[in-house]
């Protein structure tokens, strides 16, 4: 057999030349647009979903939370392994499938079956989510907001915090081979009514009767048009709350023809979210986010794309505001690279020198060392 492979390898050289060159060619291709990273990622096939209810403790969490959710997603075809994790205000349900099943089809399995889970939970009391299609090595680029040198008063934590919420973190999440973007630092901006409990009883109402106030008078309402041949003219009430003043101005209730506002028994300012930790940077508060890559993306191609797009965020951003970069994996990735390429060139050609020492001839010992290369090639393809 052998023989015969290497008698029609030297009669038709030329048809063997051409599958060779396809080969290289095929194998080129492949090498150029094979995901690479600086570790191997061997995160096994697993689906998290994540619920947070903040007013529950430990117990709470598990029962009416976590329980519901693993009863739920039991049954799902191809299941490995199922876990969880029960924290004060969280839960961590963690679906592990077998290797070849599709993730996005177990997320839409998933998806389905916390349908039938939230009919369990009571309404309002968590919000459940599945965790983003990224892995523990997704981490692939972190930065933060430096403000520039005579603009350290104009701006705060707060103010930061809002233009990574709402800025750069939206825009960055357009870019190809994201998953997700995860904001720390700062303070969380929040529109907050300070009840006065003196006025409240001078009034005779309640902290219900400022809900159903400020539920009732923040949405536009639509109506039907007036026609005006040729043209039409739509009704719309316009109720969205977009200023202080707007809230301070909302009717609680009318006693004896006098209106009662939100201003008359509360105030209404800004305050921010409790946070349970912070972001330093050079002893100095500071917000930041980290962009979580696509599982299975190419870790180069998308950190390129990153720094793209924060070149064009950049733009958007006030001035006296810059992005800075302080994790890259690309440094990484770039030295992992370099090793391997001195490996495999070191080893070619010291299997080269030994095969020529060997056969003690040059060209026979390069034409037997030519198969090295295609043999790399050939796994690609």
């Amino acid at each position: 057999m052998i023989e015969q492979i290497i008698r029609f390898s030297i009669k038709n050289k030329i048809i063997i030349g051409l599958f060779a060159l396809a080969l290289v060619a095929w194998g080129t291709y492949s090498l150029v647009h094979l995901p690479i990273d600086a570790v191997p990622d061997i995160t096994n096939n697993q689906v998290q979903v994540i619920s947070r209810a903040p007013s529950l403790a430990v117990q709470e969490v598990e029962s009416f939370i976590t329980a519901p959710v693993e009863v739920s997603v039991a049954n799902i075809p191809d299941v490995l392994e199922l876990r969880s994790i029960s924290r004060l205000g969280l839960s961590v349900v963690t679906v592990v499938f077998k290797d070849n099943v599709d993730i996005y089809w177990a997320r839409q399995q998933i998806g389905e079956r916390l349908r039938e889970a939230e009919d369990q939970i009571p309404q309002g009391l968590a919000k459940i989510e599945m965790a983003p299609i990224s892995t523990g090595l997704g981490e692939i680029f972190q930065y933060t907001l430096e403000i520039k040198d005579g603009y350290k008063d104009k701006f705060t934590p707060m103010d930061l915090r809002t233009y990574q919420d709402w800025i750069v973190r939206r825009q960055m999440l357009g870019t190809p081979g994201v998953a997700e973007v995860n904001s720390y630092g700062g303070f969380v901006k929040q529109y907050e009514i300070a009840v006065k409990p003196e006025r409240l009883r001078a009034m005779n109402l309640s902290l219900t009767d400022i809900f159903e106030a400020l539920e009732n008078n923040n949405e536009n309402t639509g109506s039907a048009y007036i026609d005006k041949k040729p043209e039409a003219y739509f009704i719309r009430g316009i109720g969205l709350v977009k200023t202080l003043d707007d809230i301070e101005n909302i009717v609680v209730k009318t006693t004896n023809g006098i209106p009662v506002l939100v201003r008359d028994v509360a105030t209404v300012q800004f305050g921010h979210a409790t946070r349970y930790g912070a972001l330093v940077s050079d002893t100095t508060e500071a917000v930041g986010g980290v962009v979580m890559m696509l599982k299975g993306a190419n870790a180069n191609e998308v950190i390129g794309q990153v720094k793209e797009k924060i070149t064009s965020i950049q733009k958007s951003l006030p001035a006296g505001i810059e992005i800075t970069p302080y994790l890259d994996r690309t440094d990484l990735v770039d030295r992992a690279i370099g090793t391997v390429t001195r490996n495999l060139l070191e080893g070619a050609l010291i299997v080269i020198f030994i095969l020529v020492l060997l056969l003690g001839n040059f060209r026979a010992g390069l034409i037997v060392a030519s198969v090295i290369p295609l043999a790399m090639l050939l796994p690609l393809a």
